[in-house]
């Protein structure tokens, strides 16, 4: 058995793509459209794991966006989507800058919660040892939930 995906559904494929892609460093390594199924589903890679290439065969994160307008609600009964970073500091201070809230900020230098658009948590992991607890992360509150 090989594990292959997460699927979380998603309601504006743009705001979605740009948080995943363009704000979190993935990449997009294929998108289904279903005119009949009148869905769109849209896989993406972790940046380590989109650089190894095809060998890698590392799980995908699927995103499906149904065309017909539906309501998910927050998402806590599916838990977290979890990634591991080269530098929790910089990758919280490149998200908040973008406009994402920092829910649970990394205080220990080892592990922060942020949220999608669709309000799916996520958990950034320190990659190796966990970093020296610095400010302005030290002492930052937690927001909402996570």
């Amino acid at each position: 058995m090989r594990y292959l995906h997460t699927m979380v559904r998603i309601t504006d494929v743009d705001k979605s793509l740009d948080f995943y892609c363009n704000k979190l460093g993935m990449t997009e390594v294929r998108r289904r459209e279903s005119p009949e199924g009148r869905f769109t589903l849209i896989f993406l890679a972790s940046s380590d794991d989109a650089a190894a290439g095809a060998k890698s065969n590392a799980p995908l994160l699927e995103l499906t966006y149904n065309w017909d307008p539906e309501a998910y609600g927050a998402g806590r009964n599916f838990g977290h989507l979890a990634y591991e970073v080269d530098d929790i500091y910089a990758l919280c201070d490149r998200l908040q800058k973008a406009g994402v809230t920092i829910n649970r900020p990394p205080r220990d230098g080892r592990m922060a919660f942020i949220r999608s658009p669709d309000n799916i948590s996520i958990e950034i992991l320190q990659k190796g040892e966990a970093k020296a607890p610095a400010e302005p992360w030290k002492s930052a509150p937690n927001i909402g939930q996570w």
